[in-house]
This record gives C-alpha cells, structure tokens and sequence, in this order.
C-alpha cells in the first residue's frame, strides 16, 4: 500500500498527529515545502516563499511540544498568507508594483492569530493589482492558474490561496473578501472557502491608512480548506481577540440550537443560472434532506441586486477619481478596466447617493437577518455562471458586464454582514469545478458549517489537483 503524502494530509489530521508527537512539525513542513517546489512553477500561486524560515517555525512547534508545551490548535499545520496582509518582514504588496517595498514591521491580527496557533506560513500568495478582480494576475507577482484546468480562472481575488490549497500546497489558505475573493475563488478551483461575520475575524494593517466605509463595514479575512472540518478549525484558530481591530466582536464560535430548516433558492433575483449549478443546488437539497433537516424550495430571497448598488456605491462613492488614479500609475490593465468598467455609475454618486446607500444597507441586512431567523441556513448559487474562462473580464465589454452579471450573489451578500460559504460538490463531465453557495444568521458560522458538513458527508471528497506541467 502506498503511504498518504504528507502535504495531502488535512489540517485537523496533521494537528493531532504532531501534537501527539507522531509526526514532527519539521517533517510535515519538508513534505509541503517539497510539494510546493512540485507544483508551484506550473500554477505561480506562491510567489514568496523562505524556506528556512517555514523550517525554523516547525522547528519551534517541535520544540515546544518537547517541552510539554501546547504550541496551538494548529500546530504544525502549512498554512498560507495572502499578500495583502502585514507579515511581519515581508511586503504587503497587494499586487502591486507601487508596494514592493512596502515591508511590514508588525503581523496583521489575523496572521498573528494563525502563527500563535502553531500554524506554519509556507509562503505568500498571488491577488490581482489592488485584489480588484475575479480573476489573479498583475505585474508585480504575474500570473496564477487554476491547477484544476489552466483555461479557468483560479478566482480572485484570493486566487493564490485556493490554487495553492487546491494542488496540496498547504492545507489551509489565508483570504481576504469585499466582494467574493474568499467564496469565488474556493468555488473556482474545487474546494471550500468561508467568509466570515463582519467582525469575527480581527484584522488590521499597520503598514497602511484605515480603510474607507465600505472596507470597514464589508471586509472580512476568511480561511479556504478542503474539508469542512478544516474551515472550522482554521476560523477558531483566526477568532483570536485583537484590540487592533475596533469592529471585532467576541461572539461564541457556537450558538443556541436552531431548527434543522433551510431555503434553496436556485435564481435569486431573477438570476439566469447555469443548468449545472442548479443541479448542483438540488442535489445537495436531498443530501442535506437525507441528513434530517428540512429544505423549502423558494422563489426568491430578500434583495440581491439592491445590495450589489449598495456595494459598489461604498466603494466607488468613495474617492473614485483617486482610485482611478492609483490604478493608472499602477498601469495594470485589470484594475483600471475594472474601475472603468464602473465608470458611468461612479461618477453619477454624490454625497447624497453615499448616505442612502448606508441607509439602504440598513434595510436590507435587516430583511436578510428576519429571513434567516425563519430559515437558519440558505442555499443559492455561488455564481450564475460555471468557473469563467481566465481574463474574460478583458475581453470585450460585453463579458466585462457578464462577469459582473453572473456575481451578484458574490457582491450583493458581504453588505448584510452575515456569513456565507462556498462548498465544493464536485464537477462537470468535462471537469470544470462545481459548488454552492451556504449563508447562515449572523455570528452563525456554526450553523452554515453543520449543514455544509453534512453535505459533505454524503457526496464524494475533494480531490487534489495535479497541474499540467
């Protein structure tokens, strides 16, 4: 019988194994390290990566548990940081050139949490310029592809840490998500992403100014996995208090029991999804069905596309001409299509249509918390679309408004503040990567992980991609 490969290992498998001192923390980060020398040159997921000091780290795992120490509920897990986060001596470049140098002194309260939990960073993922996009390249990093099918995009903007979790480098990835950039990219290349509560995740870059309205109120750092199991280990691991962060909040990670109850809505807000994700979305109606719990097919869900006018008012309401600015400077051809791409709204927004969108965001995360007091999970599409062709947002104007079209579900959903998860429930004949969408109330991450585990359970397991050569 040929033995598991240790970088394929899941994050709660490794934990427990080196806590019990089975399984050195330095053999595991050897087994990752030599995975990611495998693959990474096909795919360009990690684009920094200092392999003595990935070896130090576990060395210190190992030496704590040595000494009868408890080194964290991951100890010796790889783990990978997106590059739009402080890391202490690395640069925070968020993909672009501008920020090359831009070291950080300081770990954002999220890496902080991760490595005080005895996770090991193996290395520093891709986002597109300005994590703008659906889809990962820019000129700083280049290139990333999805190890799944190199004509797909790999998602973004988080698309580094789904490839990368997706080929087996590291068995949880660091993300960030505005607008989708945890729960696409996850969805793009076959695994699982979480995007938490507004507020359950405490982070902060030192390295930069505080973050507009919008990125306030709307962004969340969240953990990509291939299992269900890992997605919970890594939010309790990321939910570490941080006085940094003023929105955290210290909700419990579990909640009072809820009835078993749930909504599958398969084109909310008059959606044109895809055949394939509506099979998908049935089909895991039944398993969760098969696993007790009552499932309502309805018509329509609270406001989507009212929430998705809401999202970009705070964000392109907000100093849009500077944005653009930037984004010329930067020279990326995807930021600044995707910020002309929003031209004509952008420059129709006063002061006036920013204060009604606040307003407005008022309303509609309350309908969506009403609505999940009566169903305490909901089941959509996590786009109307299959996995999008790579760079199809550049293409013509017409895909650039597809793309934006097919996500609403991704946009509209981070202006209720609730939780919402992206889990893989396998592909089409041709292998392109399938999944739904699972939203839950708000500090309810448990709920929406009970029910996706219980999908999971009933549907075969997520595979690891081989990249093509």
């Amino acid at each position: 019988m040929t033995p598991t490969p240790l970088w394929s290992l899941s994050a709660t498998q490794i934990a427990a194994l080196v806590r019990a001192r089975s399984l050195s923390a330095r053999e595991v980060a050897q087994a990752a390290l030599a995975r990611l020398d495998a693959v990474n040159p096909a795919i360009n997921a990690v684009v920094e990566c200092r392999p003595e000091e990935t070896l130090a780290a576990a060395d210190r795992v190992d030496a704590m548990l040595a000494a009868g120490h408890d080194p964290g509920p991951l100890a010796g897990v790889p783990v990978t940081i997106k590059v739009n986060v402080d890391q202490t001596g690395y640069a925070t470049t968020n993909g672009i050139t501008l920020q090359k140098d831009l070291i950080a002194s300081t770990n954002n309260p999220v890496v902080e949490s991760l490595l005080s939990a005895g996770a090991i960073s193996l290395g520093r993922t891709n986002t597109p310029a300005f994590s703008y996009r659906w889809f990962t390249n820019n000129l700083l990093h280049g290139h990333t592809y999805n190890p799944r099918n190199r004509a797909l995009t790999p998602g973004g903007s988080s698309g580094g840490a789904a490839a990368a979790v997706a080929a087996g480098i590291g068995a949880i990835g660091h993300g960030t998500d505005i607008a989708g950039s945890v729960r696409y990219p996850a969805y793009a290349c076959g695994i699982h992403g979480l995007r938490p509560s507004i507020g359950r995740v405490a982070a902060w870059n030192a390295s930069g100014k505080d973050r507009s309205i919008g990125g306030q109120i709307m962004a969340v750092s969240g953990p990509l996995a291939r299992s269900v199991d890992d997605l919970r280990l890594a939010l309790a691991a990321m939910a570490r208090p941080d006085a940094r962060d003023i929105w955290w909040v210290p909700a419990p990670l579990t909640g009072p029991a809820v009835d078993r109850r749930a909504a599958l809505c398969l084109c909310p807000d008059g959606a044109e999804t895809a055949p394939e994700l509506q099979h998908a979305l049935r089909a895991a109606a039944e398993r969760l069905r098969d696993a007790g719990w009552q499932v309502d097919e309805v018509d329509d869900l609270p406001p989507i596309k009212q929430a998705v006018a809401v999202q970009l008012t705070l964000w392109m309401g907000d100093d849009y001409a500077g944005q653009v600015a930037m984004a010329e400077r930067e020279g990326d051809p995807g930021a600044i299509a995707a910020l002309a791409g929003q031209r004509e709204f952008a420059l129709s927004l006063g002061m006036t249509e920013f204060s009604a969108a606040l307003t407005r965001r008022v309303a509609i995360a309350r309908a969506w918390q009403l609505f999940t007091e009566r169903y305490p999970v909901v089941l959509l599409p996590p786009s109307a679309e299959l996995p999008f062709a790579d760079d199809l947002d550049l293409r013509s104007d017409a895909d650039y408004a597809r793309v934006w079209e097919a996500q609403a579900a991704m946009i509209g959903l981070p202006v209720t503040g609730l939780p919402a998860l992206t889990l893989a429930t396998g592909a089409t004949a041709e292998g392109t990567p399938l999944g739904i969408q699972i939203v839950a109330g708000k500090y309810r991450e448990d709920v929406a992980l009970a029910a996706a585990e219980a999908i999971e359970a009933r549907q075969p397991a997520v595979t690891i991609a081989t990249p093509a050569g």
